[in-house]
């Protein structure tokens, strides 16, 4: 059932809160004053409702993972879910037994990454000359390519884009399950896993749009979810990346953080998990693993957080999951990431920006030239781009906050879809999102190639 969760999503980056016990600026004081929704920043800073000593929290944590922490109902679904092995890839697994043609292909990243990318020219039922134009599908954080075929043929973004006249192409960014390879780095190696989205979007993305850019020979329809939209806009102030796209869709989009609501991401921000783990040698985060599932027991303590509905206390509620499909779902996911990733997010919680990321004061100078990182300009991003967004008004994640911050920030004029019932994960799993969603989606896509809409 969903309130067990068995499913551990941040989709694609991201995070809705009331803490059990915990209200946002419990005592007001003139800085603060009563009535005025606190950022997820101030919650957590210094002196925020939901501080914490780090010290004590990584003694405390190292306690849990020996033992101490009480594992909950959804944490026991991870650890008896059976994940399917990678072999023979997402073509194999997924698209093939359904009938769709399918081919795998391998992308280098510029820093050695080998990536796996799926082509899908054509439906089920379509003929071997009837691509359309190439459309790539970007996946969330802890997800991989796979998100985009979970549910059934007639719910599934990827299948319907297929059987609709679209060429279809599925990203997987480096660490996920089908994208584990580099030229000469292991999985085991720390240094595999040194990155985060930044380098997802500056190397993973920027290699993979201009694969299918080359082959195609035609500009790309970009699509993305939740972290797959963060990539798609900080790479969009590239001059060089946006000159493949012609226009992107952007579900649940993010670029600033600030009033990111879910419990289970305030509390893990108030423990600085990621400074825990980092200095205590962890750098691959995989929830599958007997370590991954210790982590979720030490931040879902009863007596501060109730994670016995996982999915919403990280995401926010949905209204139309489906929860009868959960034990098939963790056959594929949660995919790893990278503790670095996760810390990248958290100093955007933290900070309220959009930049790349903190390596300190020295680290910052080295790097960038400067003593704090440069920040992503959205209004870079050109003004001829076509840009849709869909967002909904019980994500946790992407909050409308922060949507409309970024939609200020650019120069274009985006097309909306607002749908208020709709959570973060509603997007790409909702039974009703082929109505709710993918109607208006497909309709932009098809305004900009010209394309009589069928649909």
């Amino acid at each position: 059932m969903i309130e067990a969760f068995r499913l551990m999503y941040l989709s694609g980056s991201s995070i809705r809160l009331v803490v059990s016990g915990l209200h946002p600026n419990p005592n007001p004081s003139p800085s603060c004053p009563e009535g005025r929704k606190q950022t997820a920043a101030e919650m957590v800073g210094p002196s925020g409702a939901l501080a914490a000593a780090p010290r004590h929290l990584l003694i405390l944590l190292l306690c849990f993972l020996a033992g101490g922490a009480r594992a909950s109902p959804a944490t026991d679904a991870l650890r008896h879910a059976s994940p399917r092995a990678a072999a023979g890839g997402l073509c194999q697994q997924l698209l093939l037994p359904q009938g769709y043609p399918c081919t795998e292909h391998t992308v280098k990243t510029d820093d050695g990454f080998l990536l796996s990318v799926q082509h899908i020219p054509r439906g089920k039922n379509g003929v071997s000359d009837s691509a359309g134009p190439p459309v790539f599908l970007q996946h969330g954080l802890f997800q991989g390519g796979d998100t985009w075929f979970i549910n059934s043929n007639e719910q599934s973004l990827g299948y319907i884009l297929a059987d609709n006249g679209f060429d279809v192409w599925i990203g997987n960014v480096r660490g996920t399950r089908w994208s584990k390879g580099h030229s000469t780095l292991s999985v085991h190696d720390k240094l595999f896993w040194d990155w985060s989205w930044q380098d997802l979007a500056e190397y993973d993305l920027s290699a993979m749009l201009s694969y299918v850019y080359t082959v195609t020979q035609s500009k790309i329809l970009y699509v993305g979810h939740s972290q797959g939209t963060i990539m798609g806009l900080a790479a969009f102030t590239n001059p060089e990346i946006v000159k493949m796209i012609s226009s992107a869709a952007l579900l649940c989009p993010i670029s600033y953080l600030d009033h990111v609501s879910a419990s289970f991401v305030l509390r893990a921000v108030a423990m600085h998990l990621d400074q825990m783990l980092i200095t205590m040698g962890i750098h691959q985060l995989n929830f599958r693993s007997e370590m991954g599932v210790q982590i979720l027991d030490s931040v879902c303590d009863a007596e501060r957080l109730d994670c016995d509905s996982m999915l919403s206390s990280i995401t926010g509620q949905n209204c139309c999951f489906n929860s009868s499909r959960i034990d098939y779902y963790l056959e594929y996911e949660p995919h790893p990431s990278s503790t670095k990733n996760l810390r990248h997010l958290f100093q955007m919680i933290r900070k309220g920006t959009f930049a790349k990321y903190d390596y300190g004061w020295v680290g910052n100078l080295g790097r960038y030239g400067q003593l704090h990182p440069p920040p992503f300009d959205l209004s870079s991003i050109p003004e001829s781009l076509p840009i849709w967004m869909g967002y909904g008004g019980l994500d946790a994640l992407a909050d409308v906050t922060d949507v409309e911050r970024t939609i200020k920030q650019l120069r274009s004029t985006p097309e909306l879809l607002y749908i208020g019932d709709y959570g973060h994960i509603d997007f790409i799993m909702s039974v009703r999102a082929k109505d709710d969603v993918y109607v208006d989606l497909m309709r932009f896509l098809r305004a900009q190639q010209g394309m009589h809409s069928s649909y």
